[in-house]
């Protein structure tokens, strides 16, 4: 079966960077019935930024509103899933090599079962070109 690419939204909030945040967090979401397709969370500075890919991005909404969360996004990334192998990502990577765009993040984790997710950042101003090389839209 061949890899999906997709182009996601996402939306960010910045909190403190101490422990319990991220599962205050997560607990809210949780609560409020959102799905996350993704999530990937990193200190910023004396901070820590949340990053959030909802099924439902009016639920995230809805969700940060009640939490009075001030939220940023959407904004774009490109979510893949596949079956596992060694080097799922490479192709990718230069794909988006020779089309001159630059990747500003990734993380991707082996799910079992043979399959691997990632999630992948460009900055703005290339989402368009990455799309094309990705063979996205």
């Amino acid at each position: 079966m061949p890899d999906v690419i997709r182009l996601v939204d996402y939306f960010y909030i910045e909190t403190a960077d101490r422990p319990g945040e991220g599962a205050r967090a997560l607990g809210a979401l949780r609560d409020a019935g959102v799905h996350l397709a993704a999530f990937h969370a990193f200190p910023a500075g004396r901070r820590a930024q949340l990053d959030f890919v909802p099924s439902d991005p009016a639920a995230l909404r809805a969700a940060a509103r009640k939490a009075r969360w001030t939220i940023t996004g959407p904004k774009k990334a490109f979510v893949i899933e596949g079956e596992d192998r060694v080097g799922a990502l490479v192709d990718y990577f230069s794909k988006l090599a020779e089309a001159k765009v630059n990747v500003t993040a990734t993380s991707a984790v082996a799910a079992g079962a043979g399959r691997f997710g990632a999630i992948l950042w460009v900055k703005p101003r290339d989402v368009r070109r990455a799309a094309k090389a990705l063979g996205v839209g």
